[in-house]
This record gives structure tokens, sequence and C-alpha cells, in this order.
């Protein structure tokens, strides 16, 4: 990965299978966060193949370990991954893996990561303190990150300023605003990313001697 795509290809109205003969760089991306933050809707806005779901019915069953607090209209949830694929400018193309967000899941996190280049955070700012297990889960995964604040009708409105000190992030984390259902703003996260990556594996110039 050695410089920024400046734009990404539409995805294609048959949603094909085949990966275009554009493709140069393979890239394994994270979507990830806490339950009902926007990951398989986020992955839907942007797949140019149809996404594979591992979605199940909320039942009864799981009301003792699943908190439904800010998220009451869910009626599904992700018991394993979802994935999807986005192919962008310069033959990079992304295969996206979205993460259950349930501490239940835990156990399949080393398997989905393993591999990973990035992952991208999605946030809820109404619910900020369910995405701290699942920042953590990143940072001692040591996958670079950015985090992308899912927009939601009744979201609560913070300066960066407060939202970086509440996430606790690095100086350097990027971390964008986005609407999950929609694919411009979904895009635009995944290339803050993508141009987070590039910046971290582009070697600085040599310094001139005389």
């Amino acid at each position: 990965m050695a410089s920024a795509p400046s734009s990404f290809s539409e995805p294609t109205s048959s949603r094909g299978l085949h990966l275009p003969g554009t493709a140069r760089e393979l890239v394994k991306i994270l979507v990830t966060g806490p339950f009902g933050v926007g990951k398989t809707t986020l992955i839907d806005s942007v797949s140019e193949i149809r996404p594979l779901h591992t979605e199940e019915q909320l039942t009864e069953a799981s009301v003792a370990s699943d908190d439904l607090a800010g998220v009451r209209d869910k009626t599904t949830t992700t018991v394993a991954i979802d994935f999807g694929r986005i192919s962008l400018a310069g033959g990079i193309v992304l295969y996206l893996f979205g993460t259950p967000g349930q501490e239940r899941f835990r156990s399949l996190w080393d398997d989905i990561a393993y591999g990973a280049l990035g992952a991208l955070v999605l946030v809820d700012t109404r619910r900020i303190d369910d995405s701290f297990d699942v920042l953590g889960l990143v940072e001692e995964s040591g996958v670079p990150y950015a985090v992308a604040l899912n927009h939601f009708p009744d979201s609560k409105h913070y300066t960066e300023e407060q939202l970086r000190r509440s996430l606790d992030l690095e100086p350097g984390t990027p971390m964008v605003t986005c609407d999950a259902r929609d694919t411009g703003a979904s895009i635009d996260a995944l290339l803050a990313l993508v141009t987070h990556l590039i910046a971290r594996t582009t070697p600085p110039p040599p310094t001139e001697t005389r």
C-alpha cells in the first residue's frame, strides 16, 4: 500500500462475485463495535457483492446477556460474522469482516481478527460506554484502527475533544462521523482507515546528509 486512493469504484450493478482485473492489494479489514451499533448496516451499504450474514432472531433466551438499552427496535443479531467486499481506486480491495458485538461471542475475536491489517470501530454516541470493551480488544490485538461515529437521529452532540477524551484515543487515531446507511459516508470512513494504514506503513523520506 503505497499511496492513498483518491476515489472509490462504485459497486457493480450485477453485484458479481469475481474480483476486478485491476485488483493489486487484498486487505482484510475488521468492522467492529458494540451490539447494535450498525456494523451489518455499514457492510450492506458498501459491499459490491451480496454480503454474507450470520444473523439470528433475538429471543427471550438472550435477554440476560444482550442489553437492548438504546436499541429496543433491534430484532436480530450477528452470531458469527458479516462479510462484504469493496474495490477502491489504485487496485486496493477491502475484505470486510463484521464481528459480533456481544461479550458472549468474545471467543471468536482472535479467529476473526487473524490477519487483519486494520479495524473500523463503530461508536454510538448515545452509548459511549458500550464501546470500551471493543476498543480494548482492538488495542490488545495490536490492529491499527479508526473510529467512526455512527449518526442516529437522537445522537448526542459532543465536541471532538470530549469524544477523544471519553474514548481515550491516541492523538493520531482517526475519528470521523458517518451514517452507516449511507454508502458515500461509509466509504469515507473506510478511506480514513485506509489512509491511516498507508501513513503507518509508508517509510519517512531519507534525510539529506552533507
